[in-house]
Protein backbone atom coordinates (compact mmCIF):
# COMPACT_ATOMS: atom_id res chain seq x y z
CA UNK A 1 0.00 0.00 0.00
CA UNK A 2 1.22 3.53 -1.35
CA UNK A 3 1.78 5.67 2.02
CA UNK A 4 0.52 8.83 1.68
CA UNK A 5 2.97 11.73 0.28
CA UNK A 6 3.79 15.34 1.44
CA UNK A 7 5.34 18.35 0.28
CA UNK A 8 8.39 19.22 1.34
CA UNK A 9 7.71 23.16 0.48
CA UNK A 10 4.73 23.42 2.67
CA UNK A 11 6.30 21.28 5.63
CA UNK A 12 9.17 23.66 5.73
CA UNK A 13 6.89 26.38 5.46
CA UNK A 14 4.64 25.16 8.16
CA UNK A 15 7.75 24.54 10.29
CA UNK A 16 9.12 27.93 9.32
CA UNK A 17 5.34 30.01 10.47
CA UNK A 18 5.43 27.58 13.66
CA UNK A 19 8.55 28.55 14.82
CA UNK A 20 8.36 32.28 13.70
CA UNK A 21 5.16 32.52 15.42
CA UNK A 22 6.45 30.78 18.56
CA UNK A 23 9.34 33.48 18.65
CA UNK A 24 6.85 36.44 17.88
CA UNK A 25 4.79 35.88 20.67
CA UNK A 26 7.88 35.93 22.76
CA UNK A 27 8.82 39.00 21.34
CA UNK A 28 5.65 40.57 21.53
CA UNK A 29 5.77 39.88 25.39
CA UNK A 30 8.75 41.02 25.63
CA UNK A 31 8.05 44.58 23.75
CA UNK A 32 5.03 44.49 25.61
CA UNK A 33 6.89 44.48 29.04
CA UNK A 34 9.41 47.15 27.72
CA UNK A 35 6.16 49.56 26.29
CA UNK A 36 4.57 49.44 29.61
CA UNK A 37 8.41 50.30 31.18
CA UNK A 38 8.76 53.15 28.45
CA UNK A 39 5.54 54.57 28.80
CA UNK A 40 5.91 54.63 33.06
CA UNK A 41 9.24 56.13 32.48
CA UNK A 42 7.90 59.00 30.11
CA UNK A 43 4.82 60.14 31.84
CA UNK A 44 6.74 59.61 35.69
CA UNK A 45 9.35 62.09 34.41
CA UNK A 46 6.19 64.84 33.56
CA UNK A 47 4.43 63.77 37.29
CA UNK A 48 7.65 64.05 39.29
CA UNK A 49 7.87 67.69 36.87
CA UNK A 50 4.56 69.15 38.19
CA UNK A 51 4.34 67.62 41.70
CA UNK A 52 8.05 69.89 41.97
CA UNK A 53 6.34 72.55 40.32
CA UNK A 54 3.82 72.03 43.15
CA UNK A 55 6.40 72.05 45.94
CA UNK A 56 8.19 74.79 45.47
CA UNK A 57 4.93 77.19 46.21
CA UNK A 58 4.88 75.59 49.72
CA UNK A 59 5.66 78.42 52.23
CA UNK A 60 4.97 79.12 55.56
CA UNK A 61 2.47 81.36 56.48
CA UNK A 62 2.74 84.54 59.28
CA UNK A 63 0.55 82.05 61.58
CA UNK A 64 3.35 79.16 61.10
CA UNK A 65 0.79 77.38 58.96
CA UNK A 66 1.86 75.63 55.47
CA UNK A 67 0.21 78.02 52.37
CA UNK A 68 0.27 76.52 48.87
CA UNK A 69 -0.66 78.33 45.36
CA UNK A 70 -1.21 75.73 42.62
CA UNK A 71 0.25 77.12 39.73
CA UNK A 72 -1.45 75.72 36.68
CA UNK A 73 1.60 75.39 34.65
CA UNK A 74 2.23 72.38 37.22
CA UNK A 75 -0.91 71.10 36.20
CA UNK A 76 -0.79 71.67 32.43
CA UNK A 77 1.87 69.67 31.37
CA UNK A 78 0.39 66.64 32.76
CA UNK A 79 -2.74 67.43 29.89
CA UNK A 80 -2.81 64.94 26.90
CA UNK A 81 -4.71 63.84 23.78
CA UNK A 82 -6.33 61.27 25.70
CA UNK A 83 -8.24 63.16 27.57
CA UNK A 84 -6.74 62.06 31.13
CA UNK A 85 -7.81 63.53 34.48
CA UNK A 86 -5.53 64.99 37.25
CA UNK A 87 -5.57 64.67 40.86
CA UNK A 88 -2.85 66.21 43.51
CA UNK A 89 -3.05 66.63 47.16
CA UNK A 90 -0.93 68.58 49.70
CA UNK A 91 -0.02 67.01 52.91
CA UNK A 92 1.64 69.02 56.00
CA UNK A 93 3.15 67.28 58.82
CA UNK A 94 1.34 63.79 59.75
CA UNK A 95 -2.40 64.02 59.46
CA UNK A 96 -2.70 67.57 58.42
CA UNK A 97 -4.25 68.09 55.00
CA UNK A 98 -3.37 71.27 52.97
CA UNK A 99 -5.09 71.40 49.61
CA UNK A 100 -6.43 69.33 46.82
CA UNK A 101 -8.57 66.04 46.98
CA UNK A 102 -8.77 65.03 49.76
CA UNK A 103 -9.69 61.65 49.15
CA UNK A 104 -7.19 60.81 46.78
CA UNK A 105 -5.25 57.78 47.90
CA UNK A 106 -1.62 57.92 49.60
CA UNK A 107 0.88 55.75 48.45
CA UNK A 108 0.72 52.39 50.52
CA UNK A 109 4.65 51.36 52.49
CA UNK A 110 6.20 54.32 51.05
CA UNK A 111 10.19 54.15 51.26
CA UNK A 112 11.19 57.61 52.60
CA UNK A 113 12.39 58.49 48.99
CA UNK A 114 12.55 62.09 47.75
CA UNK A 115 10.39 61.02 45.12
CA UNK A 116 8.29 57.53 45.07
CA UNK A 117 5.92 55.99 42.19
CA UNK A 118 3.07 53.69 42.42
CA UNK A 119 -0.21 52.68 41.20
CA UNK A 120 -3.40 52.77 42.59
CA UNK A 121 -7.11 53.31 41.95
CA UNK A 122 -9.51 56.57 42.38
CA UNK A 123 -13.14 56.56 41.65
CA UNK A 124 -13.06 53.92 39.93
CA UNK A 125 -9.88 54.31 37.29
CA UNK A 126 -6.65 52.88 37.60
CA UNK A 127 -4.24 55.98 38.17
CA UNK A 128 -0.65 56.51 38.53
CA UNK A 129 0.77 58.48 41.51
CA UNK A 130 4.32 60.44 42.31
CA UNK A 131 5.06 61.15 46.19
CA UNK A 132 7.31 64.03 46.86
CA UNK A 133 8.59 64.97 49.84
CA UNK A 134 10.12 68.08 50.75
CA UNK A 135 10.36 71.01 54.06
CA UNK A 136 9.71 75.03 53.82
CA UNK A 137 11.49 77.15 56.18
CA UNK A 138 10.48 79.07 58.78
CA UNK A 139 13.53 80.19 59.55
CA UNK A 140 13.98 78.52 62.38
CA UNK A 141 13.07 75.52 61.64
CA UNK A 142 11.64 73.25 58.68
CA UNK A 143 8.42 72.21 58.31
CA UNK A 144 7.99 68.61 56.16
CA UNK A 145 4.95 68.19 53.93
CA UNK A 146 4.28 65.94 50.95
CA UNK A 147 2.66 66.63 47.48
CA UNK A 148 0.85 64.05 45.85
CA UNK A 149 0.37 64.02 42.00
CA UNK A 150 -1.91 61.17 39.94
CA UNK A 151 -3.27 60.96 36.84
CA UNK A 152 -5.36 58.09 34.98
CA UNK A 153 -3.05 55.77 32.65
CA UNK A 154 -5.68 56.29 29.45
CA UNK A 155 -2.30 58.10 27.72
CA UNK A 156 -0.03 55.37 28.73
CA UNK A 157 -2.52 52.70 27.55
CA UNK A 158 -2.70 53.81 24.56
CA UNK A 159 1.32 54.52 23.84
CA UNK A 160 1.59 51.24 25.46
CA UNK A 161 -0.88 49.68 22.68
CA UNK A 162 0.76 51.86 19.88
CA UNK A 163 4.12 50.55 20.23
CA UNK A 164 2.62 46.89 20.57
CA UNK A 165 0.46 47.39 17.73
CA UNK A 166 2.98 48.44 15.36
CA UNK A 167 5.60 45.65 16.40
CA UNK A 168 3.27 43.32 15.89
CA UNK A 169 2.61 44.90 11.89
CA UNK A 170 6.12 44.64 11.93
CA UNK A 171 6.37 41.02 12.82
CA UNK A 172 3.61 39.93 10.71
CA UNK A 173 4.83 41.98 7.42
CA UNK A 174 8.07 40.17 8.77
CA UNK A 175 6.52 36.50 8.90
CA UNK A 176 4.51 36.89 5.86
CA UNK A 177 7.71 38.34 3.82
CA UNK A 178 9.81 35.18 4.70
CA UNK A 179 7.02 33.08 4.01
CA UNK A 180 7.07 34.50 0.49
CA UNK A 181 10.74 34.31 0.22
CA UNK A 182 10.99 31.32 1.39
CA UNK A 183 8.42 29.57 -1.00
CA UNK A 184 10.07 31.34 -3.58
CA UNK A 185 13.55 30.06 -2.68
CA UNK A 186 12.06 26.66 -2.18
CA UNK A 187 10.66 26.28 -5.70
CA UNK A 188 13.56 27.68 -7.25
CA UNK A 189 15.68 24.80 -4.69
CA UNK A 190 13.69 22.02 -5.70
CA UNK A 191 14.12 22.89 -10.03
CA UNK A 192 17.16 20.31 -10.04
CA UNK A 193 14.69 17.73 -8.23
CA UNK A 194 11.91 17.94 -11.26
CA UNK A 195 14.54 17.83 -13.52
CA UNK A 196 15.92 14.99 -12.29
CA UNK A 197 12.65 13.64 -12.52
CA UNK A 198 11.60 14.27 -15.70
CA UNK A 199 14.76 13.53 -17.00
CA UNK A 200 14.00 9.68 -15.32
CA UNK A 201 10.94 9.83 -16.70
CA UNK A 202 12.18 10.32 -19.91
CA UNK A 203 13.92 7.41 -20.34
CA UNK A 204 13.46 4.23 -21.62
CA UNK A 205 13.06 1.54 -19.41
CA UNK A 206 16.16 -0.35 -21.46
CA UNK A 207 18.52 2.74 -20.57
CA UNK A 208 20.69 1.95 -17.35
CA UNK A 209 22.86 4.63 -17.92
CA UNK A 210 23.82 6.60 -14.49
CA UNK A 211 22.51 9.75 -14.52
CA UNK A 212 24.36 12.56 -14.91
CA UNK A 213 22.11 15.73 -14.22
CA UNK A 214 23.35 18.48 -12.02
CA UNK A 215 22.00 18.70 -8.67
CA UNK A 216 22.74 20.03 -5.29
CA UNK A 217 24.76 18.73 -2.80
CA UNK A 218 22.52 17.66 -0.79
CA UNK A 219 20.61 15.30 -2.94
CA UNK A 220 24.11 14.23 -4.93
CA UNK A 221 24.23 11.01 -2.46
CA UNK A 222 20.63 10.14 -3.16
CA UNK A 223 21.93 10.38 -7.03
CA UNK A 224 24.62 8.33 -6.56
CA UNK A 225 23.05 5.43 -4.83
CA UNK A 226 20.05 5.49 -7.54
CA UNK A 227 23.28 4.89 -9.94
CA UNK A 228 24.91 2.39 -7.76
CA UNK A 229 21.76 0.67 -7.81
CA UNK A 230 21.03 0.81 -11.74
CA UNK A 231 24.62 -0.36 -12.57
CA UNK A 232 23.63 -3.64 -10.53
CA UNK A 233 20.15 -4.08 -11.59
CA UNK A 234 21.84 -3.80 -15.21
CA UNK A 235 24.59 -6.48 -14.23
CA UNK A 236 21.43 -8.65 -12.89
CA UNK A 237 19.74 -8.00 -16.03
CA UNK A 238 22.64 -8.66 -18.02
CA UNK A 239 22.93 -11.86 -15.95
CA UNK A 240 19.21 -12.63 -16.50
CA UNK A 241 19.58 -12.57 -20.39
CA UNK A 242 23.16 -14.13 -20.39
CA UNK A 243 21.19 -17.27 -18.78
CA UNK A 244 17.80 -17.74 -20.51
CA UNK A 245 19.93 -17.35 -23.76
CA UNK A 246 22.40 -19.61 -22.89
CA UNK A 247 20.11 -21.63 -21.67
CA UNK A 248 17.83 -21.66 -24.37
CA UNK A 249 20.62 -22.44 -26.75
CA UNK A 250 22.40 -25.16 -24.99
CA UNK A 251 19.69 -27.16 -23.61
CA UNK A 252 18.04 -27.39 -26.68
CA UNK A 253 20.60 -29.99 -28.20
CA UNK A 254 19.97 -32.65 -24.86
CA UNK A 255 16.85 -32.30 -24.73
CA UNK A 256 15.40 -33.19 -28.42
CA UNK A 257 18.41 -36.06 -27.90
CA UNK A 258 15.99 -37.20 -24.89
CA UNK A 259 12.87 -36.72 -26.66
CA UNK A 260 14.13 -38.78 -29.88
CA UNK A 261 15.53 -41.26 -27.71
CA UNK A 262 12.29 -41.90 -25.92
CA UNK A 263 10.72 -41.89 -29.06
CA UNK A 264 12.66 -45.24 -30.33
CA UNK A 265 12.75 -46.54 -26.99
CA UNK A 266 8.80 -46.56 -27.28
CA UNK A 267 9.14 -47.69 -30.37
CA UNK A 268 11.60 -50.42 -30.84
CA UNK A 269 10.50 -54.49 -30.56
CA UNK A 270 14.02 -55.26 -29.05
CA UNK A 271 14.54 -55.05 -25.48
CA UNK A 272 18.07 -54.21 -26.16
CA UNK A 273 17.56 -51.41 -28.45
CA UNK A 274 15.27 -50.23 -26.16
CA UNK A 275 17.87 -50.27 -23.13
CA UNK A 276 20.20 -48.25 -25.55
CA UNK A 277 17.35 -45.68 -26.32
CA UNK A 278 16.96 -45.27 -22.48
CA UNK A 279 20.77 -45.19 -21.81
CA UNK A 280 21.61 -42.22 -24.35
CA UNK A 281 18.21 -40.34 -23.34
CA UNK A 282 20.09 -40.65 -19.46
CA UNK A 283 23.01 -39.32 -20.18
CA UNK A 284 21.61 -36.25 -22.37
CA UNK A 285 19.51 -35.77 -19.46
CA UNK A 286 22.93 -35.72 -17.75
CA UNK A 287 24.57 -33.68 -19.56
CA UNK A 288 21.61 -30.86 -20.26
CA UNK A 289 21.69 -31.22 -15.52
CA UNK A 290 25.74 -30.50 -15.99
CA UNK A 291 25.01 -27.62 -18.41
CA UNK A 292 22.18 -26.39 -16.19
CA UNK A 293 24.36 -26.05 -12.99
CA UNK A 294 27.56 -24.49 -15.45
CA UNK A 295 24.41 -21.51 -16.39
CA UNK A 296 23.25 -21.22 -12.93
CA UNK A 297 26.76 -20.66 -11.82
CA UNK A 298 27.62 -18.34 -14.78
CA UNK A 299 24.60 -16.56 -13.74
CA UNK A 300 25.42 -16.10 -10.03
CA UNK A 301 29.23 -14.65 -11.20
CA UNK A 302 27.81 -12.53 -14.18
CA UNK A 303 25.46 -10.73 -11.43
CA UNK A 304 28.31 -10.03 -9.05
CA UNK A 305 29.44 -7.77 -11.95
CA UNK A 306 33.03 -6.14 -12.26
CA UNK A 307 33.12 -6.35 -8.17
CA UNK A 308 36.05 -8.20 -6.62
CA UNK A 309 35.31 -11.51 -3.81
CA UNK A 310 34.85 -10.34 -0.25
CA UNK A 311 36.85 -11.22 1.40
CA UNK A 312 35.50 -14.30 3.47
CA UNK A 313 38.17 -16.13 4.68
CA UNK A 314 42.18 -17.68 3.92
CA UNK A 315 42.22 -20.68 2.04
CA UNK A 316 44.42 -22.93 1.97
CA UNK A 317 44.99 -23.28 -1.71
CA UNK A 318 47.52 -26.40 -1.96
CA UNK A 319 45.13 -28.47 1.07
CA UNK A 320 41.69 -27.90 -1.60
CA UNK A 321 43.44 -29.13 -4.54
CA UNK A 322 44.80 -32.55 -2.95
CA UNK A 323 41.46 -33.48 -1.71
CA UNK A 324 39.76 -32.14 -5.34
CA UNK A 325 42.31 -34.53 -7.54
CA UNK A 326 41.56 -37.38 -4.84
CA UNK A 327 37.88 -36.79 -5.67
CA UNK A 328 38.26 -37.24 -9.41
CA UNK A 329 41.12 -40.03 -9.33
CA UNK A 330 38.40 -42.62 -9.93
CA UNK A 331 36.83 -41.07 -12.87
CA UNK A 332 40.49 -40.43 -14.04
CA UNK A 333 41.30 -44.33 -14.07
CA UNK A 334 37.80 -45.12 -15.65
CA UNK A 335 39.15 -42.91 -19.02
CA UNK A 336 42.93 -44.13 -18.59
CA UNK A 337 44.22 -40.78 -17.12
CA UNK A 338 46.88 -40.50 -14.65
CA UNK A 339 45.60 -38.33 -12.27
CA UNK A 340 48.10 -36.71 -9.52
CA UNK A 341 48.97 -34.03 -7.24
CA UNK A 342 52.86 -32.83 -6.87
CA UNK A 343 53.64 -29.18 -5.34
CA UNK A 344 53.13 -27.21 -2.17
CA UNK A 345 52.14 -28.82 1.37
CA UNK A 346 50.62 -26.03 2.56
CA UNK A 347 49.80 -22.27 0.50
CA UNK A 348 47.16 -19.42 1.24
CA UNK A 349 45.39 -17.46 -0.54
CA UNK A 350 41.97 -14.73 0.16
CA UNK A 351 38.97 -15.55 -1.42
CA UNK A 352 35.88 -17.57 -1.77
CA UNK A 353 36.64 -21.38 -1.15
CA UNK A 354 33.17 -22.81 -3.15
CA UNK A 355 34.25 -20.64 -6.00
CA UNK A 356 37.63 -21.80 -6.00
CA UNK A 357 36.81 -25.25 -5.75
CA UNK A 358 34.64 -25.13 -8.91
CA UNK A 359 37.43 -23.20 -10.84
CA UNK A 360 39.50 -26.07 -10.22
CA UNK A 361 37.21 -29.12 -10.63
CA UNK A 362 36.32 -27.41 -14.00
CA UNK A 363 40.16 -27.08 -14.81
CA UNK A 364 40.12 -30.94 -14.19
CA UNK A 365 36.90 -32.25 -15.35
CA UNK A 366 38.67 -29.94 -19.24
CA UNK A 367 41.67 -31.98 -19.22
CA UNK A 368 40.29 -35.29 -18.33
CA UNK A 369 37.35 -34.56 -21.06
CA UNK A 370 39.85 -33.43 -23.94
CA UNK A 371 43.74 -34.71 -22.56
CA UNK A 372 42.90 -38.18 -24.38
CA UNK A 373 43.46 -41.92 -23.31
CA UNK A 374 46.62 -42.90 -21.45
CA UNK A 375 47.45 -38.82 -20.39
CA UNK A 376 49.23 -37.62 -17.62
CA UNK A 377 47.19 -34.68 -15.86
CA UNK A 378 48.97 -33.17 -12.69
CA UNK A 379 47.56 -30.02 -10.25
CA UNK A 380 50.06 -28.46 -8.99
CA UNK A 381 50.18 -25.07 -6.63
CA UNK A 382 53.14 -22.99 -6.55
CA UNK A 383 54.49 -19.97 -5.18
CA UNK A 384 56.67 -17.57 -6.80
CA UNK A 385 57.85 -14.54 -5.55
CA UNK A 386 54.41 -12.55 -4.43
CA UNK A 387 52.46 -14.61 -6.63
CA UNK A 388 50.68 -17.79 -6.43
CA UNK A 389 49.47 -20.10 -9.07
CA UNK A 390 46.85 -23.23 -9.42
CA UNK A 391 48.02 -25.06 -12.55
CA UNK A 392 46.62 -28.17 -14.25
CA UNK A 393 48.54 -29.42 -16.79
CA UNK A 394 48.43 -32.29 -19.29
CA UNK A 395 50.81 -33.94 -21.52
CA UNK A 396 47.74 -34.48 -24.08
CA UNK A 397 47.65 -33.68 -28.00
CA UNK A 398 47.43 -29.66 -27.01
CA UNK A 399 45.82 -26.98 -28.35
CA UNK A 400 46.50 -25.08 -31.77
CA UNK A 401 47.94 -21.60 -30.98
CA UNK A 402 45.81 -19.90 -32.63
CA UNK A 403 42.88 -21.67 -30.70
CA UNK A 404 44.22 -20.41 -27.10
CA UNK A 405 42.29 -17.25 -26.97
CA UNK A 406 38.63 -18.83 -28.81
CA UNK A 407 38.29 -21.27 -26.22
CA UNK A 408 38.04 -19.05 -23.19
CA UNK A 409 34.75 -17.97 -25.03
CA UNK A 410 31.30 -19.40 -24.20
CA UNK A 411 30.67 -21.91 -25.66
CA UNK A 412 33.71 -22.38 -28.17
CA UNK A 413 35.10 -25.38 -28.04
CA UNK A 414 37.67 -24.77 -30.84
CA UNK A 415 39.43 -27.74 -32.74
CA UNK A 416 39.45 -29.59 -29.57
CA UNK A 417 37.25 -32.34 -30.42
CA UNK A 418 38.97 -32.84 -33.52
CA UNK A 419 42.78 -33.30 -31.81
CA UNK A 420 41.37 -35.73 -29.37
CA UNK A 421 39.83 -37.88 -31.76
CA UNK A 422 36.20 -38.01 -30.40
CA UNK A 423 33.19 -35.36 -29.37
CA UNK A 424 33.25 -35.11 -25.59
CA UNK A 425 30.31 -33.59 -23.93
CA UNK A 426 31.66 -30.45 -23.05
CA UNK A 427 29.62 -27.42 -22.64
CA UNK A 428 32.01 -24.83 -23.79
CA UNK A 429 31.47 -22.99 -20.32
CA UNK A 430 34.28 -24.64 -18.14
CA UNK A 431 36.68 -21.58 -19.03
CA UNK A 432 35.04 -18.63 -19.16
CA UNK A 433 34.05 -20.12 -15.96
CA UNK A 434 37.25 -20.43 -14.22
CA UNK A 435 38.20 -17.17 -15.66
CA UNK A 436 35.07 -14.96 -14.41
CA UNK A 437 35.99 -16.44 -11.07
CA UNK A 438 39.77 -15.83 -11.12
CA UNK A 439 38.77 -12.07 -12.56
CA UNK A 440 36.70 -12.22 -9.04
CA UNK A 441 39.30 -13.00 -6.85
CA UNK A 442 42.14 -10.22 -8.19
CA UNK A 443 43.27 -12.91 -10.28
CA UNK A 444 44.02 -14.44 -14.14
CA UNK A 445 44.00 -17.61 -16.07
CA UNK A 446 47.00 -18.35 -18.07
CA UNK A 447 46.39 -20.65 -20.99
CA UNK A 448 49.56 -21.84 -22.58
CA UNK A 449 51.73 -25.07 -23.91
CA UNK A 450 52.64 -27.57 -21.79
CA UNK A 451 55.85 -27.30 -20.22
CA UNK A 452 56.90 -30.92 -21.62
CA UNK A 453 54.88 -31.71 -23.88
CA UNK A 454 52.87 -30.32 -26.39
CA UNK A 455 49.53 -30.67 -23.96
CA UNK A 456 47.81 -27.86 -22.51
CA UNK A 457 49.15 -25.71 -18.97
CA UNK A 458 45.83 -24.30 -17.17
CA UNK A 459 46.63 -21.57 -14.88
CA UNK A 460 45.13 -19.35 -12.16
CA UNK A 461 47.47 -16.64 -11.09
CA UNK A 462 47.15 -15.05 -7.66
CA UNK A 463 48.55 -12.25 -5.14
CA UNK A 464 50.09 -14.42 -2.42
CA UNK A 465 48.82 -13.86 1.27
CA UNK A 466 50.64 -11.85 3.34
Amino acid sequence: MRKNSYSLRRRLLGWLLVSTMLIGLIALADTYQEAVSTANKVADRVLSGSALAIAERVVVSEHGDLEVDIPYVALEMLTSAAQDRVFYRVDGPPGQFITGYETLPLLKNPENKDVEFGDGTYRGEPIRLALLRRSASTGVNSVPFTVTVAETTMARRQLTHTLLLRSALRLLFMIVGTALVVWIAVTYALRPLYRLSDAIAERNPQDLHPISEHVPNEVQGLVETVNSFMVRLQSALDALRHFTGNASHQLRTPLAVVRTQLALAQRSQDRQSMLEAVTQADQAVAHAERILAQLLLLAKIDASGDQTVQVLGSVDLAEMARQITGDYVREAARGDIDLGYEGEASLTVQGDRLLLEEALKNLISNALLYAGTEAVVTVRVRRQGALVFLEVEDNGKGVPEEQLSLIRNRFDRGSIAKNTGHSPQGSGLGLSIVEEIAALHGGHLILQKATQSKGLLAAIRFSATS
